[in-house]
């Protein structure tokens, strides 16, 4: 049996489950060195549909996961933001995590802090979870910064991520977290 959707729009995105119009965008921009820079490698498209194909499966059984994001007023594709139960055993231990990745004519606008504040909404309103952590590369400062707009704090020290090679400079991740309460509270 599959999970009801759950699909949401801010002020200027809309954040939707996966659809076969996505694939090609978002492998064109897995593609891209640039938008790659904190991952070790760029993807092929087998790599980039298997991961639409994780996160539709994700959604089929959670309701929820990382949205293919559009632009409200065009619906042009820009990449993904939403929330996840990682397939890796990390460090900290099990988790639900919030991230994002744009298409690179989509930095500076402010469309992954707008996504990631209305993902924390749906994780702690509608999904009523405890907690909600982001982490990335110690060298990921873009990133680091959304985390820290969104009410995020950082905890402990860097960990070793067990998804990237070990003496990669990219293993070394820093890990952010906010509360239920917390978020209330702001």
């Amino acid at each position: 049996m599959t999970t009801p959707t759950i699909e949401f729009d801010t002020p200027r995105l809309s954040l939707r489950a996966w659809q076969d119009r996505h694939r090609a965008p978002f492998a064109r921009m897995n593609a891209d060195p640039e938008v790659r820079r904190y991952f070790p490698s760029i993807l092929t498209e087998e790599q980039s549909n298997a991961s639409v194909d994780f996160w539709l499966q994700h959604f089929s059984e959670k309701g929820w996961g990382n949205w293919a994001v559009e632009l409200r007023r065009t619906r042009e594709f820009i990449g993904f933001i939403g929330l996840w139960v990682p397939k890796q055993r990390l460090p900290f231990g099990d988790c639900v995590e919030i991230g994002w990745r744009l298409k690179r004519d989509a930095w500076g606008c402010g469309y992954a802090t707008e996504g990631a504040a209305e993902c924390l909404r749906v994780g702690f309103n509608q999904l009523e979870l405890e907690e909600i952590v982001s982490f990335t590369t110690v060298t990921n400062l873009p990133s680091v910064a959304v985390m820290k707009r969104i009410g995020m704090t950082e905890h402990g020290e860097p960990f070793e991520h067990p998804g990237v090679p070990e003496g990669s400079p990219l293993r070394p991740h820093r890990l952010f977290k906010i509360t239920r309460a917390q978020w209330l509270a702001r």
